[in-house]
Formats: C-alpha cells, structure tokens, sequence
C-alpha cells in the first residue's frame, strides 16, 4: 500500500537515517509515478544530501511562492496521513452511530471528515472489525451540504445504491464510482437539494487529491477505490459520514439500541394485534412517505393489518443506525415476516424523538 510505505520512510527520517528513507521513497516513485507526495518527500531528501532540509517542501523561495497552492495542499494531505497512522481507535472500538448491524450486512462504511479517514468495517459473527482505512478527499467548501453546487460533502447515514461501470466514466472519475443516496429521507425533509455524491477514484496523473478537494464526492485513491468496489454490497452497505467519529466500545452501543428495540417490539406487538390506533401512536404528525401523509398512509397500514389478520409478526436481520445534530434520528432497516411465512418484507423506517419518544416520520420498503 503506498500510504503505508510512505508513512515507512517518514519513520526513517525521524530516526535519522535518511540514506535508506532515499531508498524507499524512491522505489515507491516508481512504483507510483503520480504520487506527488511522495515525489515532494523524494525532492527533500535529495536536497538533504547538499544542504539542510527544515520543512516539508523545502524549496527555494521563489519555487514556493510560485506553487503555493499546490505546495500547501501537500502538506496538508501529509498531516493527514501522518495524523491518521498515531490517532488510530483502539481494536474493537466501533463508530458511535452502529448501534446495531445485521449480519445480512456484511461491510459498514464509517467517514470522518476531519481527519480525511474512510474506515472500512467487516461485520464478523463477533460484531464490527475494522479491516481497513484510506485517505479520502471532501468538499471544497468542507462538510455539511445543504444545496445544489455547494461544494460541501453530506453529513449522515447514506448507503451505497450502484456501482457505475468505468468504462461509462469520464478518465477522471478513476477506476470507478459508488453512488450513495444523498439527500437521505432526513434531508429531504429538511430541504436540502443536490445529488450526484459518490466515492469515485482519481484521473490517471493523480495518485490522490487535496483533503479539501472534491464539489462534494468523496475521492479514494485509485487502489483503495477498487478494494472497496470488490468488498461492499450495493444496496446494503451503510455509509455513515461524520465531521468527526466518536468510537464507543461495542457493549455502549447495544445499551443504547435497547429503547428503538423495545419501541420496535411494540410496534410489531400493535400490529400483530390488528390495533390501528395503536399502530398509528407510533407515527409522527409530520410523517410522510412517498407524499402521504400520516392519514392516508392509514390506508396502507390498514390493507397490512388485513392481510395479517392477528398473526404473530417476526422482526428479524435488524439494523439500527444513529444520527445525532440538531435532533436525534435511527434509521432502522429489518425483514418484516409473518410467522408461518416464508417470505416477507425487508422494510427501512426513519425515526426521530418527538417529545421525547420515538416516532415514525418515514417508512417504506425495500
């Protein structure tokens, strides 16, 4: 991995042993050749051999001032990398939001802007495993988008809906691209408008970009970029972007599923039931669903208690993820099966508290 091998020689010149840090970069400028990086890093221990060497891209003052731009988004990126390698969460630690996966789910995607780190999350029978994490680009204009052509990259809980083929793709795109579905059903209802936000590679003479670089898309190395294409499932990978992740252990994170899973029950117990004023108490006032508001969606929910009538529902394969800002939403995916069935319905609600309960503002299924 070329970050890795980087991060070896920048080892090695802060111990002093700047011959073989020489060695090693320059073999991982061959290796990539549009690592302009490493080629920066290569420059400086070249110059080193004539003269002192006191700053990342240490070059004459005209050089620099010339390039500054381009000078200072490369060592930007450096304490990035750097800063990425001695701040790693502890093992077995796991992103805040994942309160709870499916093991139907088998990768979860967890981004923290802040420190331009794409985690990549294996869900093992034992529970979430970090198995990987890359450099990766945002917005221009940072995080937080709101609206069309803001430069901004999205904060939530995305997943991932294609994978586009690359030969479809402009060369700068990369090997590839991974759509996610922004806006969410969150953001729609907040109003926020803008689409077209993937995790797409870099074109051919471009290792890596900027960590504020993108209009709004997440950018990977090319190499990162297609593990990632061969390990997560469309449709089924969340993708949680955060300005800044906070790990929790994994026992935090089932104590805190365990009002949305009571909640859950509950809904499913009304259900059973065939109570629909009980069933509806668990929809928000403001719900709304494909245009319909909590009453006409009073309609669907009476064609299911019908084709239910009073049996016992199972909820199975559950997923709960956490979005806390300004208020604090679960986005909850499960399967949906009368018991005796074979098959049922895998369904995706969106709650937020209201009064400080859980309610439905948005259901469909998948």
């Amino acid at each position: 991995m070329a970050e890795a091998k980087l991060l070896e020689v920048y080892a090695l010149m802060a111990k002093g042993q700047s011959r073989l840090a020489l060695e090693k970069v320059s073999k991982v400028v061959q290796e990539y050749p549009n690592f302009q990086l490493a080629h920066l890093v290569y420059g400086d221990l070249l110059a080193a051999r004539i003269r002192p060497v006191t700053t990342l891209g240490d070059v004459p003052a005209n050089m620099a001032k010339a390039g500054a731009g381009a000078l200072g988004e490369l060592r930007d990126e450096s304490q990035k990398r750097v800063r990425a390698a001695k701040d790693r969460p502890r093992a077995g630690m796991v992103p805040s939001q994942f309160l709870q996966i499916s093991q139907k789910t088998r990768h979860a995607i967890a981004v923290d802007a802040s420190r331009s780190r794409l985690n990549l999350y294996e869900n093992r029978p034992g529970g979430l495993t970090l198995v990987a994490d890359y450099y990766v680009s945002v917005g221009k204009a940072g995080v937080s988008k709101n609206a069309q052509g803001d430069q901004r990259t999205p904060l939530g809980v995305y997943y991932v809906t294609s994978n586009l083929d690359p030969k479809s793709l402009k060369e700068f795109y990369g090997s590839g691209a991974l759509p996610i579905n922004y806006p969410n059903i969150l953001d729609s209802k907040r109003g926020k408008t803008g689409g077209g936000i993937w995790l797409h590679g870099t074109p051919p003479n471009q290792f890596s970009r900027a960590p504020l670089a993108t209009d709004g898309c997440l950018v990977m190395a090319n190499p990162d970029l297609r593990h990632i294409i061969k390990t997560v499932e469309v449709g089924n990978t969340p993708v949680v972007i955060a300005p800044q992740l906070l790990w929790v252990e994994p026992s935090k994170n089932k104590q805190e599923s365990q009002p949305i899973e009571e909640v859950l029950q509950a809904w499913a117990n009304a259900k059973t039931a065939g109570n629909l004023d009980r069933l509806l108490s668990f929809y928000a006032p403001d719900f709304n669903a494909y245009g319909k508001t909590r009453d006409q969606w009073a309609l669907n929910l009476k064609a299911e208690l019908t084709k239910v009538q009073g049996q016992s529902i199972e909820i199975k394969d559950k997923s709960f993820l956490r979005w806390i800002d300004s208020t604090d939403t679960m986005v909850v995916t499960f399967g949906e099966v009368v018991i005796g069935k074979r098959t049922g319905w895998t369904k995706r609600q969106y709650w937020n508290r209201q009064g400080g309960q859980w309610k439905i503002f948005f259901e469909g299924i998948l």
